[in-house]
């Protein structure tokens, strides 16, 4: 029952919602050109998917931060489901590093492209490291967040190692870096699945870490770091 409820309920109205909500961004993006308003857009079009697969997403931690701070957001990644439990849940503006594929989608990709988020091109460390700067650049220039997986991908199981993006990014910008962890979300949306179950994951935030004083060659340490606090989060 769960399985058909799936597929001839909740799949048909998450495309009908991504077509929509993606047209609806792509106008709006005529007249706003900082991305705030797609960033709204894509707010409510990540409550509608959670709705309509009925996934209750419980925020803890979210005290811990200024509301009117900027960060670098790093979470753990094990489901298609993670960005619009993050979106939906998650109160700033943020925006977010996404690999090449996802740009080509119809809709998604337009949105994607024209509110401001970061293509990740992997065909290259020059390449990438270009990604890192822009998304550095944009934080200082425009005091938007942003947010990394920083496992490069979604994992089956546990946590993968972490990449060091998301440290060299805060560090040159100078933001703090904020672990997050969902909770939950690979049991009701399994890594190759298209079985989406309904159920409650938790969003849990983690203390800010101050990266002033660090270097860029502290990005190693950071990244450790990093990695510690959302293995301890996940079994908190």
């Amino acid at each position: 029952m769960s399985l058909l409820r799936s597929l001839l309920f909740s799949t048909p109205l998450i495309v009908l919602s991504t077509v929509a909500m993606g047209t609806l961004s792509l106008c709006a993006s005529f007249f706003d050109r900082t991305g705030n308003r797609q960033h709204s857009i894509a707010r409510l079009w990540a409550k509608s998917l959670l709705a309509v697969s009925f996934i209750r997403v419980r925020a803890e931690g979210l005290e811990k931060l200024d509301p009117k701070g900027t960060y670098v957001f790093v979470g753990n990644h094990a489901s298609f489901m993670d960005i619009p439990a993050i979106l939906a849940r998650l109160p700033y503006q943020f925006r977010f590093f996404a690999k090449k594929g996802l740009f080509r989608i119809p809709f998604l990709g337009t949105h994607l492209r024209r509110a401001g988020h970061v293509e990740v091109d992997r065909s290259s460390a020059r390449a990438s490291l270009r990604s890192m700067s822009e998304g550095a650049r944009m934080i200082a220039e425009r005091g938007v967040s942003v947010l990394l997986f920083p496992e490069g991908g979604r994992s089956v199981e546990g946590l993968r190692e972490f990449k060091e993006g998301a440290a060299y990014i805060a560090i040159k910008a100078g933001v703090p870096v904020v672990p997050i962890v969902l909770v939950g979300m690979r049991r009701l949306l399994p890594m190759g699945s298209i079985h989406i179950r309904a159920g409650q994951v938790s969003l849990r935030v983690g203390d800010p870490i101050p990266v002033s004083g660090l270097a860029r060659g502290d990005r190693n340490e950071l990244t450790r770091r990093l990695y510690d606090e959302i293995s301890r989060l996940l079994e908190a």
